[in-house]
């Protein structure tokens, strides 16, 4: 009792006022932590933290920290407590989950996909080197742009991997996988994969926060960007001009040709990322990556004898890539959104509104690098990849138990759902109603009526 009263303690809304630079308070299981300082080294960056500030983040914590986290919590406690602190039953459920996947080791069991995939990434890597270096035939440099692209594909799951929990012996192996799987092999920079990929967790479908739903003005998932809105994530308006409402009114024929050359959109964004005066982890071995990448490509399609066929191999190797393009937008673009900031209190919930799951067999896993277990990532972005499928029927069982959706369909349900979300905005995009930015060219259409 004596222990009880010597607690001091504050209100969920006391809290919500410590949300501004310098003064960055958060909750952890009712107790409150100042990261006012810890932001600027947080591993995670900043973005994430800025998002929750003044809030309880016990679910957030748990799905995105290891267990050793925990203990260096007590070096930024305030000494304060939350006196109002309630825990719902669906985070009560979810931290049960977790302690339990945790006990069960579900957490360290890694398997053996890092080394299949990386050898099969290697035995790609000499495929192609082969088919456009000792072959002469078409056929034979059209299949290797083929091998490449998939190289590609598995690479990134590498990349993704790594980025989420250490695949390697320790966390120096680690940050060479990230840096050889992501920037030397695919020519896209970690930096910028961890920045934008680490947001899109935490504000996972909320319109104006997570940034892998803003893709104005080439795609529009809800008629709520036709309100021109702010991106919280790129601090920029997201304008919905005659051009983007041009583009989207057909988005639903444009949706795959787009994708075949959805890789060129990831360089620039590397490129933007790399050169704009942001603070970015590790700028130099990042740019020494791409440069790495940036040298051997361009030789190896260099080395085929024409252009038309340099041209081909890009095309098809690029294309290629588009099924693992595709596959990220199934996983959310017809699910639920929402607008504002991601909440504290309702973890779960927005993961669970916000995903969609694909089914496949067993032998197709490698192929999805885990990801068609959408929801299961999403809940324990931490779980190696080979636990997904042990854990997804308890996630289900949880759903169910809540009354939470949870969404499973296969590949070719999940595409037409995807074009029907798409179909559908640009019905309404070529709506007359909808106003639009009146440019010159608009102005000089319309002068005399």
């Amino acid at each position: 009792m004596a222990e009880e009263t010597e607690k001091k303690y504050i209100t969920q809304e006391d809290l919500r006022n410590h949300n501004k630079p310098g003064d960055l308070w958060i909750a952890i299981q009712g107790k409150v932590y100042n990261v006012s300082d810890w932001i600027k080294s947080h591993p995670g960056g900043d973005t994430i933290i800025l998002n929750l500030v003044g809030q309880d983040v016990t679910d957030a914590f748990t799905a995105f920290h290891p267990g050793t986290a925990w203990h260096r919590l007590e070096n930024l406690f305030t000494g304060y407590h939350i006196r109002d602190y309630q825990i719902s039953d669906v985070s009560r459920d979810y931290r049960r989950m977790a302690t339990e996947f945790r006990k069960l080791g579900l957490f360290d069991i890694k398997g053996h996909n890092t080394l299949y995939t990386l050898s099969f990434i290697a035995a790609m890597f000499a495929g192609v080197l082969y088919g456009v270096l000792a072959c002469d035939s078409i056929l034979a440099h059209q299949i290797a742009a083929a091998v490449l692209g998939l190289l590609w594909m598995q690479s990134a799951y590498i990349g993704h991997d790594s980025g989420h929990y250490v695949i390697m012996s320790n966390k120096k192996y680690n940050r060479i996988a990230q840096l050889i799987s992501g920037n030397c092999l695919t020519g896209i920079s970690i930096a910028w994969w961890k920045w934008t990929h680490n947001a899109h967790h935490l504000a996972c479908n909320s319109l104006d926060y997570d940034p892998d739903l803003q893709h104005i003005p080439v795609f529009a998932v809800s008629t709520k960007f036709f309100n021109s809105m702010t991106s919280r994530f790129y601090d920029r308006k997201l304008s919905f001009d005659p051009l983007a409402r041009f583009l989207i009114s057909y988005q639903h024929f444009t949706y795959y040709p787009v994708m075949c050359f959805g890789r060129i959109n990831l360089f620039i964004q590397t490129f933007l990322l790399l050169f704009s005066r942001r603070e970015v982890s590790d700028r130099a071995l990042n740019f020494a990556g791409i440069l790495v990448f940036w040298t051997w490509f361009p030789l190896l399609v260099s080395c085929l004898p024409t252009w038309s066929e340099r041209f081909f191999f890009v095309f098809t190797s690029f294309a290629v890539t588009a099924l693992q393009h595709i596959q990220f937008t199934l996983n959310h673009f017809a699910a639920d959104v929402y607008m504002g900031p991601p909440t504290g209190h309702d973890w779960f919930e927005k993961q669970a509104a916000g995903t969609l799951d694909i089914t496949c067999v067993p032998y197709m896993d490698w192929f999805y690098g885990g990801l068609q277990f959408q929801l299961e990532h999403h809940l324990f972005p931490r779980l190696p990849r080979c636990s997904l499928r042990k854990v997804s029927p308890v996630v289900q069982e949880l759903c169910k138990k809540h009354n939470l959706p949870y969404r499973s369909m296969s590949w070719w349900e999940a595409n037409k759902l995807t074009v029907r979300t798409l179909k559908k905005a640009a019905y309404q995009a070529r709506d007359k109603a909808n106003p639009v930015v009146k440019n010159l060219v608009w102005e000089a259409l319309n002068t005399h009526g």
